[in-house]
């Protein structure tokens, strides 16, 4: 696994600057731009005679954070990739998985009025790798896997975006779809199951979610995300809460530090707040292939940036 994801990101990273350059060469205005990240993130301690105590340990996280977005006249279209792996290795306890996530999404939109779209969209969220109890270590209980569970969202509703650092979709027509295709993690009650060796819940709801970007300094940037679900069929109080924070601080085009917060409240998993908190410093290239040339919407072609 730790394999793959090292040789996607290194084809991804070189297939993006590749674009970049091509984009960069080109006098030609597009519809299209790309803007994305690719990381490789590396931490170690290691002791010896230290009194205080400790552990020799070695980890990576490796990841790509793409926004592709189409925008022409009045339609919108905008997809967004997250893929991100990580593992730490620690004397005496071997290897822990230290992030897993598959986000990908899908929006398009066609304006009804000034910033406001009428939209459809999907988005698949799961995971690569199994998952245990007691700090991920694999003699411990099974918690979760690939698709299991695995959420798919498909719905139709409106979407705001009046700038690109502000985007809020709303779904009063939503179906999500949660999959379970472990079959050892396939009993009534784990991710919301109704029988024993069912493999999938749907609901029907209101999805909401909004994305913000905040420029704090030059080189040092948060991106806000959050969402909240609705079940109509099912106890729609019990709200699913998220969000996901990531301050990111840019040593220079090639080398930037990330710290990420996820914070996650699903009744069906467990009626407890979750929390994960990452910090990474390592290789991080970003590509920013198009800028807005007005915010005009007879003109809303993209153009690169010279700078």
């Amino acid at each position: 696994m730790r394999k793959f994801i090292l040789c996607v990101c290194a084809i991804t990273g070189s297939w993006t600057m590749a674009q970049d350059k091509a984009v960069q060469d080109s006098t030609q205005t597009k519809n299209w731009s790309i803007v994305g990240q690719n990381t490789l993130m590396l931490n170690q301690a290691a002791f010896s005679n230290w009194v205080g105590g400790g552990a020799n340990n070695i980890g990576w996280l490796a990841g790509v954070n793409y926004n592709m977005t189409y925008e022409k006249g009045k339609d919108l279209w905008e997809n967004i990739v997250i893929l991100g792996y990580g593992q730490n290795n620690t004397q005496g306890l071997g290897n822990r998985k230290t992030q897993d996530v598959i986000n990908l999404s899908t929006n398009y939109g066609r304006e009804i009025y000034k910033h406001w779209y009428a939209s459809v969209g999907a988005g698949l969220l799961t995971q690569f790798a199994p998952g245990y109890a007691d700090g991920n270590n694999p003699a411990a209980a099974k918690l979760s896997n690939f698709m299991a569970p695995g959420y798919v969202n498909l719905g139709a509703g409106f979407t705001y975006k009046p700038n690109d650092n502000l985007t809020v979709t709303l779904r009063p027509a939503n179906a999500k779809w949660t999959f379970v295709l472990d079959k050892d993690l396939q009993y009534a009650g784990n991710y919301g199951l109704k029988n024993n060796g069912d493999s999938s819940l749907f609901q029907f709801g209101f999805l909401g979610t909004a994305s913000y970007k905040l420029q704090l300094m030059e080189n040092i940037s948060l991106m806000n995300t959050a969402s909240v679900f609705s079940n109509y069929l099912d106890h729609p109080d019990r709200l699913v809460l998220g969000y996901s924070g990531a301050l990111n601080m840019k040593i220079n085009k090639y080398i930037s530090s990330n710290i990420t917060l996820d914070l996650l409240y699903d009744h069906n998993q467990i009626q407890k707040t979750q929390l994960k908190q990452t910090l990474g410093v390592g290789l991080a290239y970003t590509i920013d292939n198009g800028m807005k040339r007005s915010e005009n919407k007879n003109n809303q072609s993209w153009k690169v940036d010279k700078k």
